[in-house]
């Protein structure tokens, strides 16, 4: 329970649905990871969602290059226990065939999906199959025309092509989309989103990308994200590591919970140990730790106070 002055006031957003999961508004802020299979292999990736939902993920993106991936996309949706979101790069019949093959929310960038037909034709697919869009605007991947007009990313080109994206969606009569603008500059990044937040209701995906491995991807996010959330922007995140799925899982939930904003799993409040120690601290929380993992996705936080 946060006290009066800790109290985070989140920014008022409208509500998005995500399958089954309701994203903004006064909905939890969800956790997101993605996979790193071939999705092709079904039975692979369908394993490694498991392992994400076994941490607690909310939802779980899947990319989708060719054709094969978004047949595949048919069978992991099907059994899959949370919404699945299609990863699109360019080709827009991927989105359409994601569409109807169970995605809950496509991930795009309208501008780079081709001409103002196709864009209408994955709109139309996305609305008879109640598929959800991200406008995933990102610094390594900006339009070639933005770039010229600001020389090199920077926060105002990627609200700029956000901007633009979401004007193609609003001109198509589409509102249930949500929007990130990332960076793997944390300065970049939380300026973009701060911009974009003043700008708009939308819901916004928080995300440091391309963090790298699990200790410095851990940290860059923690600060990155952090900043935000603390500032009540973001409605759902991914943390990007190099690392396992379930692994982005378990430290955004550690994000959420040290901010008292989701509370689940367990919590150990413990000293860093001392001369003056009673017992051997730092052995005693790696073995709660272990023995707690069974508790990860528990909806309440168990606390646990150590001090040698």
């Amino acid at each position: 329970m946060l006290r009066p002055y800790q109290k985070i006031s989140r920014r008022k957003t409208r509500v998005i649905n995500v399958g089954s999961v309701l994203v903004g508004g006064n909905n939890p802020i969800s956790v997101q990871t993605m996979t790193n299979t071939l999705t092709t292999d079904v039975d692979s990736t369908s394993k490694q969602i498991n392992r994400a939902v076994s941490a607690g993920v909310d939802l779980v993106r899947v990319s989708v290059p060719d054709k094969e991936s978004t047949e595949a996309l048919k069978e992991i949706t099907k059994h899959s226990k949370v919404p699945i979101i299609a990863d699109i790069h360019f080709h827009y019949k991927r989105a359409i065939e994601a569409a109807n093959n169970g995605a809950s929310c496509l991930r795009i960038n309208p501008g780079n999906i081709g001409s103002k037909e196709r864009v209408k034709e994955v709109i139309k697919a996305a609305k008879d199959n109640n598929c959800s869009i991200r406008v995933g605007v990102n610094a390594g991947s900006l339009d070639r025309k933005i770039l010229e007009k600001y020389s090199e990313p920077n926060p105002e080109a990627l609200v700029e092509s956000a901007r633009e994206n979401i004007k193609i969606l609003e001109d198509n009569d589409f509102y249930n989309f949500k929007i990130s603008v990332k960076s793997s500059d944390i300065f970049m990044a939380i300026k973009a989103y701060e911009l974009l937040a003043n700008e708009c209701d939308y819901p916004l995906h928080l995300g440091i990308t391309e963090a790298g491995g699990k200790r410095t991807g851990s940290i860059k996010s923690s600060i990155g994200m952090g900043n935000l959330l603390l500032n009540g922007i973001g409605d759902t995140i991914r943390v990007s590591l190099s690392d396992e799925p379930e692994e982005e899982v378990k430290v955004g939930f550690e994000i959420l919970k040290s901010l008292g904003v989701r509370n689940r799993g367990v919590k150990i409040v413990s000293c860093p140990s001392c001369a003056r120690q009673q017992f051997q601290v730092i052995d005693l929380v790696k073995k709660i730790r272990k023995i707690s993992r069974r508790y990860n996705t528990s909806t309440n936080c168990i606390n646990y106070w150590l001090c040698g």
